[in-house]
């Protein structure tokens, strides 16, 4: 006797079917705004708090708090990322336009290694290679920077209804997340976890050694401190490498000017604080606020740059750590189904 399908689970195949293709066609539309959305849940997370407490404490008006505090975060984060911004762009955009002024300060280097040391790293081919491969990154990072301003509209247009719409729509998530009580309690707390950790801690972490390399480039002479400092801060996020592309390069090229104990200083302060305060303050910010793995922020930097441009540093992590903790949400709820059975089959 041939199995029929009922005419409830067609109707229900045909809806499914109807509902993935118009979501398809939906996502790819506005995938250009996934930058602003995962901006605005972002900032969410952050404010979220503060929101309550001006609402049900303050009893502030909903837009009016929603308001105040969208302007605080311009004024706090958007001005300043703005301004650092502008200076870096200003700064690399001939090097962009025309690799070939790079030339003299790598022959500088170039010569200096070869004469002092025999370490043919910066030859004409390695160099080569270098541009077509780094300068492709920074120029997707600062077209993706340019492109997430143009987002900032809409990102907040999205928080303002977050906010002022935020009892609704967590009551609203809370029924309808596919998951059991328990993981929908441990989705939101984790998930609140890992923003505090990549919203704060990576541009903390950025920050602290931004600051301590400024601190060391201006004790010991070096043109452009603050431009070095800058780039030292924006670096640290750089996977593996981080701020040593800065600091090394720089003593380096210190020493072929002559400037030796300089460049021996900038070289020993890189090494021993400002890769210190990589190491320390990324454990003790980024671990204590949620045990996000280095491999996870690693990849998820590479990850994110390429899709969202230099914002992507925070956006990055934060998708790959909530791929891994959905993978663990599904283990939870349909990975014991099969382990549970020979406990029904035992009684039977």
């Amino acid at each position: 006797m041939q199995h029929q399908l009922h005419a409830n689970t067609i109707r229900q195949i045909l809806f499914l079917v109807v509902l993935i293709l118009l979501g398809w066609v939906i996502g790819k539309e506005l995938y250009f705004l996934l930058g602003a959305f995962l901006g605005a849940v972002t900032l969410y997370i952050i404010m979220r708090n503060f929101m309550f407490k001006l609402v049900m404490k303050l009893k502030w008006k909903k837009w009016l708090a929603a308001l105040t505090l969208i302007l605080g975060s311009f004024i706090i984060i958007v001005v300043p990322t703005i301004w650092i911004a502008s200076i870096l762009v200003s700064k690399f955009t001939p090097f962009l336009n025309n690799p070939a002024l790079l030339d003299t300060t790598s022959k500088t280097i170039h010569d200096y290694l070869v004469t002092r040391f025999q370490i043919d790293i910066f030859s004409a081919s390695t160099i080569e290679k270098l541009n077509a491969q780094v300068l492709p990154y920074i120029q997707r990072a600062i077209g993706g920077t340019f492109s997430a301003l143009g987002t900032l509209f809409m990102m907040y247009l999205i928080l303002y209804f977050m906010l002022t719409g935020i009892s609704t729509m967590e009551k609203w998530l809370r029924n309808n997340m596919p998951f059991k009580v328990t993981n929908v309690d441990a989705f939101i707390n984790e998930f609140r976890s890992l923003v505090y950790s990549n919203a704060i801690g990576i541009p903390i972490v950025a920050m602290l050694q931004g600051l301590v390399g400024l601190i060391g480039y201006l004790i010991f002479g070096v043109n452009e401190f603050l431009l070095m400092g800058m780039l030292t801060a924006v670096c640290s996020v750089i996977p593996v490498v981080g701020s040593m592309i800065i600091y090394v390069p720089l003593g380096i090229y210190e020493l072929a000017l002559g400037h030796t104990w300089q460049g021996i200083a900038i070289l020993i302060w890189g090494f021993a604080l400002i890769g210190s305060v990589d190491n320390i303050a990324r454990f003790m910010i980024q671990k204590r606020i949620a045990n996000v793995h280095p491999l996870i922020t690693i990849f998820g930097v590479i990850m994110g740059i390429n899709l969202f441009g230099f914002i992507g540093i925070i956006f990055g992590p934060l998708m790959l750590s909530m791929f891994t903790l959905l993978i663990k949400i599904y283990i939870d709820e349909f990975g014991r189904v099969e382990a549970e059975q020979p406990e029904i089959h035992r009684h039977e």
